[in-house]
């Protein structure tokens, strides 16, 4: 039986060797460079650079921090060492989410464990990718969460070459490590990205991908599937809203199987999220939790008639909360979490709340006292009007 290259080092009764050593040793006994290589990349104790050993390092001797065997997995693929982190993990469950809108939809396609990429489109601040994180930690699926941004690119999404260890190896991107695990690919954001995202065309399909710069073949584990959040359809941001929404490559956007709208909640489901946040952060005011419900929709209201281009989200009232839970003043808390408006808009925001804080609320959180939500919208938008008429 031929003789390995370790045996032969072992023969030759000494311990360390470096790597010129190793490779004549490799020659003289009819082994190929890249046999030499392949050793001491996976079967010898890196001593220092350049110096190998054939025995594990003493406790003493100062020892490279390696991570938990659960983090890091070493592949040997064609002479190519690669390591994958491991980022996919099973979220937790938030007590103050609130199912509502189309969570039951994205359930059924998690539940389903089919691959059926979808692409979930809504204005910030609604709920989108908590959505689908709750409802993969209510099922218990694991997911990777990929934030995009205008400099991904193929290797941020599918890996490439990093330094570890004083080694370079080949770390496998988000992506392929979802593919791998059969888990949910959330790709949030999805409408900032470049064409350099066109490299997840074939991932869209559904079918094995092909790792360039290895060579291995990558086919996904049943259950993958790929569900991707954006504020636009794709198409750009034509109020501007989003200056960095980008025009998406309709071949990309056709491999989704479906769009999902996700609108903001409505006021009682909205009221709910509210008084959770408020629990949570330890602050009981339920008259404060409906007057804020009342102020957003009347904003909201307004931006949807072209009254006003800015809108306060369901964050922003989360915000508002834990702001108030602080301070205990509700103007000092509602200034704070929209100072980052424009003067006049913050400032009509502001007087707008003080009127609704001084009405009568019924059940609903419908303003009630001699007025009601429509009237405060025409006021609002007559306040608008006016100050855009005003003369400089």
């Amino acid at each position: 039986m031929t003789k390995s290259l370790k045996t032969i080092l072992a023969e030759t009764g000494k311990v360390s060797f470096t790597n010129k050593e190793i490779l004549t040793l490799a020659a003289e006994n009819g082994f190929e460079a890249k046999d030499a290589y392949r050793l001491i990349s996976s079967s010898l104790n890196r001593i220092k650079r350049g110096l190998y050993s054939l025995e594990a390092p003493a406790p003493s001797a100062p020892v490279a921090p390696q991570m938990p065997q659960t983090a890091m997995a070493n592949i040997a693929f064609r002479g190519v060492a690669s390591v994958s982190n491991d980022e996919v993990y099973v979220p937790s469950v938030d007590p103050t989410y609130i199912k509502w809108g189309e969570y039951n939809t994205i359930m059924k396609i998690i539940k389903s464990k089919m691959f059926f990429p979808t692409y979930i489109a809504g204005l910030s601040g609604n709920g989108k990718t908590m959505m689908v994180e709750q409802a993969c930690a209510k099922v218990k699926r694991e997911y990777v969460r990929v934030q995009i941004s205008p400099e991904t690119d193929e290797d941020d999404l599918i890996g490439g070459f990093r330094l570890v260890n004083g080694e370079t190896v080949f770390q496998k991107g988000p992506v392929v490590k979802a593919m791998e695990r059969g888990c949910i690919l959330l790709i949030d954001e999805i409408d900032r990205a470049t064409n350099k995202i066109m490299c997840l065309q074939g991932v869209l399909e559904g079918n094995p991908i092909l790792l360039k710069k290895t060579g291995e073949v990558v086919t996904p584990a049943e259950g993958f599937n790929v569900i991707a959040t954006a504020n636009t359809k794709g198409r750009g941001s034509d109020d501007g809203r989003f200056t960095a929404a980008s025009i998406i490559d309709d071949a990309f956007l056709e491999r989704f199987v479906c769009v999902i709208d996700q609108p903001f909640p409505q006021p009682t489901i909205e009221r709910k999220i509210v008084e959770k946040h408020m629990a949570k952060f330890g602050v009981e005011d339920s008259e404060f939790a409906e007057k804020l419900i009342a102020w957003s929709n009347v904003i909201r209201k307004t931006f949807e008639a072209e009254g006003v281009e800015e809108v306060v989200s369901t964050r922003r009232l989360c915000h508002i909360v834990k702001s108030f839970s602080i301070f205990s003043d509700r103007m000092k808390a509602i200034n704070m979490c929209i100072s980052r408006f424009d003067e006049e808009t913050r400032t009509a925001f502001l007087d707008l709340y003080t009127k609704i804080d001084e009405s009568q609320l019924n059940e609903n959180g419908e303003i009630v006292e001699q007025t009601s939500v429509d009237d405060v919208v025409a006021d609002y938008n007559a306040y608008n009007e006016e100050k855009e008429e005003a003369p400089f």
